[in-house]
C-alpha cells in the first residue's frame, strides 16, 4: 500500500520565478520516491532592479502579485497540502522587500521567506545528492544565480564548507562584480579544495540545465571542462538574437548563459576539476525535501 502527498515549492529568484509541484510516493521499508509533477517558470528578472536601483519597481511588483496569484490557484488545483515560498538575492537587497512580502501575503495569501546565503546553499544541499556524493570521492557543487553563486565541498559523503558569493549572472550583465569578488572566489575554491588530490565538479541552475541539454547528453554522464569550454567560446561567438533562433535559447536566458558559463569555467580551472555532473536539481527540489524531512 502507498501513500501520496503533494508538496510544492515557490523559489523566487534573481532572474525567475518558479513553483515546483511533487508528488511524495510512500511505501512502507522503501525510500520515499519525489516525482515532478510539474513546474512553471516565470521570467521576472528583479534582480535587474534590486541590484542597480536597490528597488523593486511598481510595473514588476504588480507582476509578482499576479504570479503569485495564479501559483495559489494552480496549488489549489493540484490539492497541495503543504507549501514553502523562499526568496533569494534580489529581494534580499530590494529596499522595498517588506512592502511586497505585506502585499503578497495580502493579495495572494502566500507567506514568504527571504533566506540568506548560507541557508540557500543549506537547503540546495538537501537535493537528491547521493547518487553523486559518495564516500570515497570529493565534490564541489556550484549553484549558479541572478544574484550570488553557493559553493560547497563535500568530502566522505559529507558536506565540510560553504560559502556563498555576490556574483551572479544579472549582476555580472551590469557589471557589477569586480575583480575583488573573483580574486575572493578564486582563493576561497584554491584552499578549500587544497587538501583533496580530484575534485569532481557538480553544476545547478538553469544555464548549466540548458549547457547539458545542448550536449544531447545521458543524465548519469559528465560534461568535460573541454565542452564546456568550447560552448563558452561558441556563446561569444552568437549575438543576442543568434542564440535565441539558432540554440532555441529563450530571451531571457539567451544573455544570462554566457556570465553564468564563464563562474563554472572558473570554478572548474580553479578546482582542478575536468568534470561536471549536472543533475536535475535546485533550490525549489531542495525546499521540497527539506519540508518533507522536517529541516526547514
Amino acid at each position: 500500500m502507498i501513500k501520496l502527498k503533494k508538496y510544492a515549492a515557490i523559489d523566487i529568484g534573481s532572474n525567475a520565478m518558479r513553483l515546483l509541484v511533487t508528488n511524495i510516493v510512500e511505501e512502507e521499508g522503501k525510500p520515499a520516491q519525489f516525482n515532478k509533477s510539474s513546474l512553471v517558470r516565470v521570467p521576472i528578472r528583479l534582480g535587474q532592479e534590486a541590484f542597480t536601483v536597490g528597488e523593486i519597481s511598481d510595473e514588476n511588483i504588480e507582476r509578482m502579485v499576479d504570479a503569485m496569484k495564479a501559483f495559489k490557484l494552480l496549488m489549489k488545483v493540484h490539492k497541495v497540502e503543504k507549501y514553502k515560498a523562499c526568496a533569494t538575492s534580489a529581494m534580499r537587497e530590494a529596499i522595498n522587500n517588506d512592502e511586497i512580502l505585506a502585499l503578497i501575503k495580502k493579495k495572494a495569501d502566500i507567506k514568504i521567506e527571504i533566506i540568506d546565503g548560507k541557508k540557500e546553499a543549506s537547503i540546495i544541499a538537501s537535493s537528491d545528492l547521493k547518487q553523486f556524493i559518495n564516500s570515497d570521492k570529493t565534490f564541489l557543487y556550484v549553484d549558479v544565480g541572478g544574484g550570488s553563486t553557493e559553493f560547497s565541498i563535500f568530502s566522505g559523503g559529507k558536506i565540510v564548507a560553504s560559502r556563498s558569493f555576490k556574483n551572479g549572472t544579472v549582476r555580472l550583465l551590469n557589471n557589477m562584480v569586480n575583480d575583488i569578488v573573483w580574486n575572493e572566489i578564486e582563493k576561497w575554491i584554491k584552499t578549500v579544495t587544497a587538501p583533496y588530490e580530484e575534485i569532481t565538479m557538480i553544476g545547478s541552475g538553469g544555464n548549466i540545465n540548458k549547457l547539458f541539454k545542448l550536449s544531447e547528453k545521458h543524465q548519469e554522464k559528465p560534461l568535460s571542462y573541454l565542452y564546456i569550454n568550447s560552448q563558452y567560446q561558441k556563446l561569444n561567438s552568437l549575438t543576442y538574437e543568434q542564440r535565441i533562433s539558432e540554440l532555441g535559447l529563450n530571451p531571457d536566458r539567451a544573455d544570462v548563459i554566457i556570465p553564468a558559463t564563464r563562474i563554472y569555467l572558473s570554478a572548474m580551472k580553479w578546482s582542478g576539476a575536468r568534470q561536471i555532473f549536472v543533475p536535475k536539481i535546485g533550490l525549489s527540489d531542495g525546499i521540497v525535501k527539506a519540508m518533507y524531512y522536517g529541516r526547514i
